[in-house]
């Protein structure tokens, strides 16, 4: 099979890694893939929403499977034009449709979902242009801090948490007034504070049957002791270790299945990732937000626990072969450690020669933000490296990973030092 895999960071390099060692691949081709996915797969620069490139690219190299990675495409409607287009109908797309799109596409979408299916979620009001000035009275009713949530996409930087009262209500007035996130802001959803520790859930469905992938805990603001501004992702850990049996069952019955319920019920079009991201308050699962998508940097954890020949389970989607296939995961545990451009996630520089990866051991490099040049790689974006070890625990693979970044330069190199800090 030929395998078309979308998007160009750390988690298409791990999907691209994983796809590699299957009997079935015979060849990859990334659009518009990174320096890393040079080695597996042919890259193909172009644009992630240019659908009719992306066509073009599907029939000229006879694509049997398509994986879409970033979120873009799949809220812009790619599996929907893939299944419209006579050409195309036939071949097979790792991406939930337009409509299911709208569970990460649209905050309000989201949460009007969870309440219609008993899904445990914040307390929670939509506001936009039309009822602004009720926002104040509906933010005067909470306790701090206030959570504003942009209603569309915003490349993970549309939330702010706020703790004084009157911030809050300036900065509901630049979100939509002001569009200080642009279209994403029209609509906010402000939501009550959950105080609790977060993890990531998986799952991988058809629309009908579904697998729960191994789940993953990631730390998204840039500094230690989680401080500082939003990042697309710093490190992540799975298995989590607070999660036992109990908590487990909690999140099958009272989110993961009532989800997938609501997808069938909703007649969803669903042939992807449900991610789930909950938080822990009290002993109770609580629902943040659905992604319609793997997360990065959680794939560059779950994935090298995936024992399956991930090629095979995702040509079964749809197929009565799926529902029957057992997924093998590795006891061990992963951590990855995100090198990231310094001034990131804020300006910063690219260009900057990486040196040290030859020598490297007993480690998965998997790479997001950069370019081969002659025989070197180059930074190119703001999130350059996931360095992803294995262990017994996570504290070994922790610090393996550790051990190895230390050979890593490139200028202005940063990366958090306390990956896993709350769980010890």
């Amino acid at each position: 099979m030929n395998i078309l895999v979308i998007g160009s960071g750390g988690r298409e390099h791990a999907i691209i890694t994983s796809i590699s060692k299957s009997d079935k691949c015979s060849k990859i081709y990334a659009l518009p893939g990174n320096g890393g996915t040079e080695l597996l797969a042919e890259n193909i620069q172009g644009d992630v929403n240019d659908f009719q490139f992306i066509k073009k690219i599907t029939l000229e190299h006879k694509i049997s499977l398509v994986f879409v990675g970033p979120e873009d495409p799949i809220v812009n409607g790619i599996y929907d034009f893939f299944k419209s287009n006579i050409e195309l109908k036939d071949i097979k797309i790792i991406a939930p449709s337009k409509q299911a799109g709208l569970l990460e596409g649209s905050k309000d979408f989201a949460k009007d979902f969870m309440e219609k299916y008993n899904i445990p979620t914040a307390k929670h009001k939509t506001f936009s242009i039309d009822n602004i000035n009720q926002a104040d009275n509906f933010l005067e009713s909470m306790n701090p801090p206030y959570v504003l949530k942009a209603d569309g996409l915003a490349a993970g930087k549309g939330v702010l948490i706020l703790k004084d009262l009157n911030e809050a209500k300036s900065e509901l007035r630049n979100m939509i007034l002001d569009r200080k996130f642009g279209n994403s802001s029209t609509k906010v959803v402000i939501e009550e504070f959950l105080d609790g520790i977060e993890l990531s859930c998986f799952v991988l469905t058809d629309g009908k049957n579904y697998k729960v992938l191994p789940f993953a805990k990631d730390y998204k603001k840039i500094g230690e002791g989680d401080k500082g501004l939003n990042t697309g992702g710093m490190g992540a850990v799975s298995p989590v270790p607070f999660l036992d049996n109990k908590f487990l069952s909690k999140i099958q019955n009272k989110i993961i299945k009532p989800t997938i319920e609501g997808i069938v019920k909703e007649n969803m079009k669903y042939n992807g990732f449900v991610f789930i991201g909950l938080i822990k308050v009290n002993d109770e699962p609580y629902v943040i937000e659905y992604n319609v998508r793997m997360g990065d940097p959680e794939t560059e954890v779950v994935f090298p626990r995936l024992k399956n020949d991930l090629l095979e389970l995702f040509d079964s989607m749809g197929t009565s072969k799926f529902k029957d296939i057992k997924l093998n995961i590795s006891d061990n545990h992963a951590a990855t450690i995100i090198l990231v451009s310094g001034g990131y996630p804020e300006s910063y520089e690219k260009g900057k020669i990486i040196e040290g990866l030859n020598d490297l051991s007993e480690v998965s490099v998997f790479h997001a933000g950069t370019k081969k040049k002659s025989d070197s790689f180059i930074t190119s974006g703001g999130r350059v490296l996931a360095i992803t070890s294995m262990g017994n625990n996570f504290k070994s693979a922790l610090k393996n990973s550790y051990k190895q970044i230390n050979k890593i330069k490139f200028d202005g190199m940063n990366y958090r030092k306390d990956i896993g800090f709350d769980l010890l």
